[in-house]
């Protein structure tokens, strides 16, 4: 019975604390009378209210409590918030976030702060938060990454300051530049590596290109790179070439990337049947055929059939047809190798040009870029002409690039265009990005015919962002001192003509050959005027005073007869029809020109001057080789009054290789002073090859020969009569030109085949120059 009162007594008392334990937990938590805030400084007390879930009156429950520090720390605004509950009153303590006080970069050296400060997303007065300074640098990375300096690093530094702010400092150690070590092609048989090497822009990391940035790794210039071998596939027949990926790797090191082309050149192709067929009824294919520049058996290229295309878009609208569409029908034969063409031309859907918006420009006025474009407000949408203009803003050479792209038109419709839907308007929106186009540019050299020269160049080409052009250069040599101002105004008028003025003195030491000093002082005003795309015209007056001075007591009598000075009125025009594919260093087309110049108008000369030349430039055995074939000729004569020596033609040196200057010619017998000549001709066959070293280290060989003549002084001669003489003067010799980092070095060695008795012959010539 005890046993049983024990056990009894032990199961009510357990029974009592449940009992009053599960009262205790279901007894309703008291409402919050009041919500206090603690820790603020900036942010006021109602806004850190704003974001809470909980109000006076409510219950404190955990979800609310978990709503309401997720939206406090979503501002961004705090460090650190707790939220506790202190008897019927809830405390929010905060810690804010500091603000920036100022920004400051660190140890960088190759990219200024103007070029860091944009990518930078926090500003002075901006709260500072961790998140947002890791993203920042991460942005600036990239910014090292585009530079070729992937082993950059950055690490942000926060300096506490009074009342919660703070300096935040990105300390930059910006590393080496990440070179491109080596550049390999897989699959390539065609073409060897070195020629694919050469027709892309990024280049292998060599000691002779510190001057350039091309052998750094850029994504961007790789995808370019792409399209470069594409283009240099496609315009030598092979039409399903494409790369299929291009790799970069980073060496383990973190200093070079192994860049990696995979290509599939497939099959070449020539051209087959050649057609145009005219969708249009009133236009006729046959006025279209004369522009077909692809021929039937000639190598297949893509390039030929865009300019195909662009010149029978721009013939066709000459004839009205602005709504032109010409689409070339390819039909491929894989067993002969041929791509049949035919251009269709159809009437294309009828779209407007709405609106031209240009943007990015700062300096550049709008005008200067819209006179650029082939097709205006209103016109008649051209797929050609946009491309065309796209070009042609990009050639001005004031920019870093150059986009547009074409959007639906959203301007309400002018009253002349009402009933055109808005699907067949267009916005042209071009973006662009400036670069500097100022220069101060110091050069020096040295040549067998001015030995040591120095010279100095301040130009604009893009003065006032009126597109205009001014320079101002000095030029000092042993035997030649020149100063000149040009101006030139490309559109003057606001049409397509440039115009310009040149004011110059020089002054050239020419007693060594003709026992005298040539000064000449004077200006000239110009003109240009394009007549096609390939054709160009230019027009000039000048007016000079020449003097022949400083002249040497034994000179010849004939020289001694013209010491003094003349002032020469003249006019004169240029013609130039060129098809190079390069101004400077062309390896393929021609060119040919022609400039005459009469004296008379005024002034002490009477003469008609005329120099006429031509070029040929064509790939042999392979690209490398390239032959070139130059012939000029020149004739001036005398107006009712004698020449002057000076307006006379002189050749050798640069002219005529294998003479010295003024080597051939006329010459007194006497004194054996070159006294120029009336009439010349010289044609030059010339050959340049590769010498077995690497192709994009500019070095090269060359085989010529010249021939030609000068004669015909147009003075009477004296007791002793004058050396003069028709025959053709011939030379042949060889040379080796490096475009080094400091400008063009040249070799040439050359032996006379064929000279006269008084001729001055010159074996070996050497020259090279820079500007930087």
């Amino acid at each position: 019975m005890t046993q049983f009162l024990r056990i009894f007594g032990v199961c009510l008392a357990l029974t009592l604390a449940v009992g009053g334990a599960v009262a205790q937990v279901q007894a309703p938590t008291p409402a919050i009378a009041e919500i206090r805030v603690e820790g603020n400084q900036r942010i006021e007390r109602e806004t850190i209210l704003s974001y809470l879930d909980i109000r006076p009156g409510d219950q404190a429950d955990a979800t609310r409590v978990d709503n309401s520090l997720k939206n406090l720390f979503a501002t961004n605004l705090f460090a650190d918030v707790t939220i506790s509950r202190a008897g019927n009153a809830l405390v929010v303590r905060v810690v804010e976030n500091p603000v920036i006080n100022r920004i400051a970069f660190e140890g960088n050296r190759a990219v200024r702060d103007e070029v860091l400060e944009p990518e930078v997303q926090l500003r002075p007065r901006v709260v500072f938060t961790r998140s947002r300074v890791q993203a920042d640098v991460q942005r600036l990375l990239q910014v090292y990454h585009r530079n070729g300096r992937f082993a950059a690093s950055i690490e942000p530094k926060v300096i506490q300051l009074p009342q919660n702010r703070v300096d935040l400092v990105f300390e930059v150690n910006e590393g080496p530049l990440t070179g491109i070590r080596r550049i390999r092609f897989i699959g390539n048989r065609a073409y060897s590596d070195n020629a694919l090497r050469a027709a892309i822009q990024t280049k292998e990391a060599r000691w002779w290109r510190f001057l350039t940035t091309d052998d750094t790794y850029d994504p961007d210039r790789v995808s370019f790179d792409q399209e470069q071998l594409r283009r240099y596939y496609n315009s030598r027949g092979y039409a399903d070439f494409a790369v299929t990926s291009a790799v970069a790797q980073l060496t383990p090191d973190g200093r070079d990337f192994f860049l990696t082309f995979t290509v599939d050149e497939g099959a070449r192709y020539t051209f087959g049947d050649i057609d145009v067929v005219s969708r249009i009824p009133e236009l006729n294919a046959n006025d279209l055929r004369s522009f077909v520049s692809t021929k039937k058996g000639e190598t297949f290229s893509s390039a030929a059939i865009e300019d195909t295309i662009l010149d029978m878009t721009f013939e066709a609208g000459r004839f009205g047809y602005a709504f032109v569409d010409i689409r070339p029908r390819i039909t491929r034969d894989g067993e002969a190798r041929t791509i049949a063409v035919v251009y269709e031309v159809a009437e294309g859907p009828r779209v407007y040009v709405d609106r031209i918006n240009i943007a990015g420009n700062v300096r550049t006025l709008d005008s200067v870029i819209r006179r650029e474009f082939r097709i205006s407000e209103g016109d008649a949408f051209n797929t050609a002409k946009v491309q065309r203009s796209l070009q042609r803003v990009r050639a001005l050479g004031y920019f870093d690039d150059v986009q547009m792209n074409q959007r639906p038109a959203e301007s309400p419709l002018p009253p002349e265009l009402q009933g055109v839907a808005p699907a067949d308007r267009v916005d042209l929106n071009m973006t662009v990005r400036e670069r500097s186009t100022g220069e101060l540019v110091f050069g020096f050299g040295y040549s067998t015919t001015d030995q040591f020269i120095a010279d100095i160049s301040l130009s604009e080409r893009n003065l006032l962002g009126r597109g205009l052009a001014l320079r101002l250069g000095i030029t000092y040599a042993t035997r030649r001192q020149d100063l000149d101002l040009s101006f030139t105004q490309p559109y003057f008028m606001g049409r397509g003509i440039s115009a310009g003025f040149d004011l110059f003195t020089r002054t050239s030491d020419l007693r060594r050959t003709s026992s005298y000093m040539l000064s000449t002082q004077g200006f000239s005003l110009r003109a240009g005027l394009p007549l096609t795309e390939n054709l160009s015209s230019s027009f000039r007056y000048t007016l000079r005073q020449v003097g022949v001075e400083s002249v040497g007591d034994n000179a010849s009598r004939y020289i001694r007869e013209q010491e003094g000075k003349r002032l020469i009125s003249a006019i004169g025009y240029s013609l130039l029809y060129d098809r190079r594919n390069d101004v400077l260093f062309p390896t393929e087309g021609y060119a040919l020109r022609i400039n005459q110049e009469l004296a008379g108008f005024g002034g002490e000369a009477r003469y008609l001057r005329t120099v006429a030349g031509a070029e040929f430039h064509t790939p042999l055995w392979s690209e490398d080789w390239i032959g070139t074939l130059a012939a000029d000729v020149g004739h001036i004569t005398g107006l009712g009054k004698d020449l002057s020596i000076a307006d006379r033609f002189y050749m050798g040196g640069d002219t005529f290789r294998g003479f010295r200057n003024s080597g051939i010619g006329p010459r007194d017998p006497d004194t054996l002073d070159s006294l120029g000549g009336k009439a010349y001709y010289v044609t030059t066959a010339e050959m340049s090859f590769p010498i077995g070293l690497p192709r994009d280290l500019g070095v090269r060989g060359s085989v010529f020969t010249d021939m030609g003549a000068l004669w015909g002084p147009g003075i009477e001669p004296g007791p002793s009569g004058i050396f003069d003489s028709t025959e053709p003067r011939i030379t042949y010799g060889t040379g080796l030109s490096w475009m080094s980092p400091i400008g063009q070095i040249r070799f040439e060695f050359a032996w006379p085949l064929r000279t006269e008795e008084f001729d001055r012959t010159e074996r070996f010539r050497f020259s090279f120059g820079s500007r930087f």
